[in-house]
């Protein structure tokens, strides 16, 4: 089993760090490794801050990473585009496709490192999908509850123009009482 990256062996707040200036891509690798030093001078003068080559394989994971996650952001934003807010269940089929094509490109790129995949990974990745798959659910919940809040409002807007047009006496009370049941079965 190939070993952990020296950078994910490092403690939480350094990790994070490391993390937010590589996502935000501003820096140099020179300028992250004189940051890091600023920023934590005692693991510095220690020696426990990740050598220079070390920084500069886990920028370009972060980086194809990254890169990967645009890919998908405008790939969704170009579906939203294209098929509207509202598209209907061909949406899951897609999105099942794209958490199936992230999973395979995170194994492979571990193979393709030499590292072993974990249970640990192929946890995320389920929890990941599960998440997915949880948020769309509840986004469909919601749209139906909002179409059902939107059909009971017109239902009652309806139901008091006509008892409004039964009170005018424009209409037979008998034929009004008929409709009144049929429509709302009062």
């Amino acid at each position: 089993m190939a070993r952990k990256s020296s950078i994910d062996r490092l403690p939480f707040p350094i990790r994070q760090h490391i993390l937010a200036r590589l996502r935000e891509n501003r820096l140099t690798l020179d300028e992250l490794i004189d940051d890091l030093v600023k920023t934590f001078p005692e693991e510095a003068a220690s020696g426990e801050l990740p050598s220079r080559s070390a920084m500069h394989r886990y920028g370009q994971n972060v980086a194809e990473i990254v890169a990967h996650e645009r890919e998908m952001a405008v790939a969704a934003e170009a579906l939203v585009a294209e098929l509207g807010e509202d598209f209907d269940t061909k949406s899951g089929a897609m999105l099942a496709q794209a958490v199936t094509l992230l999973a395979n490109r995170a194994a492979m790129s571990k193979v393709k490192s030499g590292e072993a995949i974990e249970i640990g990974d192929v946890l995320d990745l389920a929890r990941a999908a599960k998440a997915t798959q949880e948020a769309r659910s509840l986004n469909l919940r919601e749209r139906q509850a909002v179409a059902k809040a939107a059909r009971e409002k017109v239902l009652e807007e309806q139901r008091q123009k006509i008892e409004a047009l039964g009170k005018t006496g424009t209409i037979d009370p008998t034929a009004l009482a008929a409709v009144m049941k049929a429509a709302y079965d009062l």
